[in-house]
């Protein structure tokens, strides 16, 4: 992996940074375990010794957490049925379970642990280009505790997604202990990242191209020797104590029809791609809702989104008629749901119920910013997807004669395949992983190119519905930008990503009805509210809404010195707003300052032009230029 030079990195090319002496009289109860591994090994060595320990330290947590979710889980459906003993029944009971999950999540992340929210993805990137991989310890803690208490609890959503900022957060502390320079340290989250969906999927191969197209900016030989080594212990240790077996048996024999399986795949990569969509649509607009509009304390919102997930949930368990196992429903993880799509044992009626429910419930329990994942929810719909397909070319199988396989069964376990893969593409948008951790997770070869057709089709499609993929939608919605954007969005085309993953956020706003002079004395009250310029807001202050153009420093200190006594909104009357929006792509946006003769725009909200979002600067521009051109080998 090709990192940025730093001031810790050593003058000799391919020696990697030197290590700082450490005195040999150094008493040894005064060096630090960095300091003594410092005086027997290089820092080449000591990093391929640590890639082995932290596969195997993840293997173990990754295993840790699978077996802490399903055990809370199944004690969580004994303790519903518990009460019935005592004449109350389960479904009175089980809602309120997600619900007490919710409440404990939502109190940790309010007082300890505000990272160990959502998926984890999403803060795992910003570490990485913008911490150079510094993760606490604790992270993985809380990641560990939270999301075993949350998805086990009943909750809507994965495991995976948690998994790697749980890993990601070992290699980091890990690299930390070890001694290692900060480039080294930074080289070490994708080393936990890959660890962790390994043996999270039990998916060697996609874990390390789901590091490469999600996490790295390349695909450099550097990083792959340090990632193999630690996937390799991570999914022997996994295999060791979960078992050899795929994570989802998908017998579907042989390959029949592949010219008839890659028309199938056609409709079906196009339906997996707007229903991809919708969903990421629907949870960035919920999500949203939530912090910006949804007035509860913050501790409440996952506790009320538990319990109307519970509500949901247990209306689908008998909405769909699957008694048995509570999994069967959209409760937790899920893959009990898929396996029985798999066997062709779930009609049309329950399909539509639990894709529907399952959306709304990820929606609720993602957006009230639970602990958990979107891998095994995307999975889940493409696989409930992929079953309502098969059902339906069973059916115009029997009414055409055509037969392209003879069981039923096995034609609806394939759509289902095929439909996982689609989905994955959509929403996750990582085209390679999407292929082959659809083969690992199955076990299953038979059907390579119409899921290849099915799944490029999904991801074309989906990238021209929404240019930014969902997890750095997610930052963007955050306000936070990555220093350097990696390049799988296209280095040589970045001009085509929305200003909105380059824009300034931390706006400081004067009020229209302030003098230059009260408007001066209150920000040089705390020199970091300077800047060089002000969005002006019909209103007060601190407020977004009411936008009514820009001021300069320069011009309110020359007002100031010029003894006029005019407000802010006088100053700037008759002038001439530009506004672009958070969707303008920025190479409108340059061009756009290149003809305007400016170097800043401000950047409002789509269907409000009067609530400003933040701005975008000529700088801001300059950087994102300046990264790419450096990852191109221009400088």
């Amino acid at each position: 992996m090709e990192l940025p030079p730093s001031s810790e990195q050593s003058a000799v090319p391919g020696k990697g940074p030197a290590a700082p002496d450490v005195p040999a009289e150094l008493p040894f109860s005064e060096r630090t375990f960095g300091d003594w591994l410092r005086t027997r090994f290089s820092e080449g060595q000591r990093f391929i010794i640590l890639c082995l320990l932290v596969g195997l330290v993840c293997g173990l947590a990754a295993v840790g957490i699978h077996i802490a979710i399903e055990g809370i889980f199944h004690g969580v459906w004994d303790f519903s049925r518990h009460w019935e003993h005592l004449g109350i029944p389960w479904w009175l009971v089980m809602p309120w379970v997600p619900a007490l999950a919710g409440l404990i999540v939502g109190i940790a992340v309010n007082r300890w642990a505000p990272g160990a929210v959502g998926s984890g993805i999403p803060q795992t990137k910003a570490s990485f280009y913008n911490e150079f991989g510094q993760i606490p310890f604790k992270t993985a803690v809380w990641r560990f505790l939270l999301t075993s208490v949350y998805v086990g609890g009943g909750n809507s959503l994965g495991r995976e997604g948690p998994t790697v900022h749980m890993c990601a957060a070992i290699a980091s502390s890990m690299g930390r202990s070890f001694g290692l320079a900060k480039f080294r340290v930074q080289a070490m989250v994708p080393v936990g990242v890959a660890a962790g969906i390994a043996a999270a999927f039990n998916a060697p191969i996609s874990a390390i191209l789901f590091v490469f197209e999600e996490i790295l900016d390349d695909f450099s030989s550097k990083a792959l020797s340090g990632i193999v080594i630690a996937v390799v212990v991570s999914e022997a240790v996994a295999r060791l104590l979960l078992g050899e077996d795929p994570i989802l048996q998908a017998r579907l024999g042989g390959q029949h029809g592949v010219h008839w399986w890659m028309l199938v795949a056609i409709p079906l990569g196009l339906s997996a791609a707007v229903i991809g969509h919708f969903f990421v649509n629907s949870l960035l607009g919920f999500r949203h809702w939530c912090a910006e509009s949804f007035k509860v304390p913050e501790v409440l919102k996952p506790a009320l989104g538990g319990l109307l997930l519970g509500v949901i949930g247990t209306g689908a368990y008998f909405a769909t008629g699957l008694f048995g196992d509570p999994q069967n429903s959209i409760f937790s993880i899920g893959y009990e749901s898929l396996e029985l799509a798999f066997e062709s044992k779930l009609v049309v009626g329950a399909i539509i119920i639990l894709l529907v429910a399952k959306i709304i419930a990820v929606v609720v329990c993602y957006g009230t910013k639970g602990s958990g994942g979107l891998f095994s929810p995307t999975l889940y719909f493409g696989g409930m997807l992929g079953a309502l397909w098969g059902l339906f070319i069973v059916q115009f199988c029997n009414w055409t004669g055509l037969n392209p396989y003879e069981d039923g069964t096995r034609m609806v376990g394939a759509c289902v395949l095929l439909g996982m893969g689609a989905m994955f593409a959509a929403i996750i948008r990582c085209p390679f992983t999407s292929l082959f951790i659809i083969f690992e997770m199955t076990g299953n070869y038979s059907l390579i190119l119409p899921l290849m057709v099915g799944n490029i089709l999904a991801y074309s499609v989906s990238g021209w519905l929404r240019k930014v993929p969902i997890y750095d939608a997610i930052l963007v919605q955050d306000r936070v930008s990555l220093r350097k954007m990696p390049t799988y969005q296209g280095a040589r085309d970045y001009r085509h990503l929305p200003v909105s993953t380059i824009m300034h956020y931390d706006l400081i706003s004067v009020s229209a009805s302030e003098t230059p002079a009260i408007a001066l004395e209150r920000l040089r009250k705390d020199p970091s509210q300077m800047r060089r310029s002000y969005p002006v807001v019909d209103g007060e202050a601190e407020s977004r809404r009411g936008f009514l153009g820009m001021v300069m420093q320069h011009e309110l200190e020359e007002y100031l010195d010029g003894g006029v006594e005019r407000t802010v909104g006088e100053l700037i009357a008759g002038q001439k707003v530009r506004k672009i929006t958070p969707n303008t792509v920025i190479r409108d946006a340059a061009m756009q300052m290149v003809k305007e003769d400016i170097r800043q725009l401000p950047v409002v909200s789509p269907g409000d032009s009067t609530r400003i979002l933040g701005v975008l600067t000529l700088n801001d521009i300059a950087r994102q230029q300046n990264a790419m051109s450096g990852h191109l080998g221009r400088e």
